[in-house]
């Protein structure tokens, strides 16, 4: 079942936001149907917007959607909120979920940071789509992907689209460790909490000041 919650704006889901309506109308394109506009909104979101983990993670407006679009990059909670907020100002229900995750191809650099390679509070939508809740990720950009060798996740409106186990070589990929639920905003001051606790060298300025990009970071698979 969507609850009221599931089409209002929020905090940092800003669905009113007139950049965020145009840019979901633009998105869409010449879909005829919420399963079609979704998919192509999930697209422009992965692939418009570059994932890049590098922000100051102590302030709110780091997992802000309309700051994700403004910036045209962002990590897994800004763009997963862009796309639940790209949904619901489509009339479409949306809410962002979250898990905790072991990243087996994450930079080195940011698995120092992050005091090993269980990543807390990883980010995805969640849209009601022809009478069910449906998973999208739409993380990892398709430059990203093809850089790092990893299959890009796509999504067709009617089945979960989520992490996979292994990547195009078959190595460990990613692995769902802690389900934390879904929410009608972005969990901010709990997710801070988290960090705060178990990964205080993403928050770090030092950690933000030495960022490069991170397509240049990643792994380039061997031929």
């Amino acid at each position: 079942m969507n609850t009221p919650a599931d089409l209002q704006p929020g905090r940092l889901i800003e669905s009113d936001a007139p950049e965020i309506v145009a840019f979901a109308r633009q998105a869409t394109g010449t879909a005829d149907n919420d399963i079609g506009r979704a998919v192509n909104l999930y697209r422009a979101v992965r692939d418009q917007i570059a994932y890049d983990p590098y922000d100051k993670l102590t302030r709110p407006e780091s997992c802000s959607a309309r700051r994700a679009l403004a910036r045209g990059r962002g990590f897994c909670i800004p763009k997963a909120a862009l796309l639940v907020a790209g949904a619901r100002a489509l009339g479409i229900p949306g809410r962002i979920g979250f898990a905790d995750v072991r990243n087996h191809l994450a930079s080195a650099r940011l698995i120092e940071a992050n005091n090993g390679d269980i990543f807390r509070w990883h980010s995805y939508a969640e849209l009601f789509l022809d009478g069910q809740w449906v998973k999208a990720t739409p993380a990892f950009d398709l430059k990203l992907c093809r850089h790092a060798g990893i299959e890009p996740l796509d999504f067709d409106g009617r089945h979960d689209s989520m992490f996979h186990a292994y990547d195009q070589r078959q190595r460990r990929h990613m692995e769902y460790v802690l389900d934390r639920g879904q929410f009608s905003d972005v969990p901010f001051e709990l997710i801070l909490a988290t960090w705060q606790a178990c990964s205080p060298g993403v928050l770090d300025e030092a950690y933000l000041s030495g960022a490069r990009s991170f397509v240049e970071e990643v792994e380039r698979p061997a031929d």
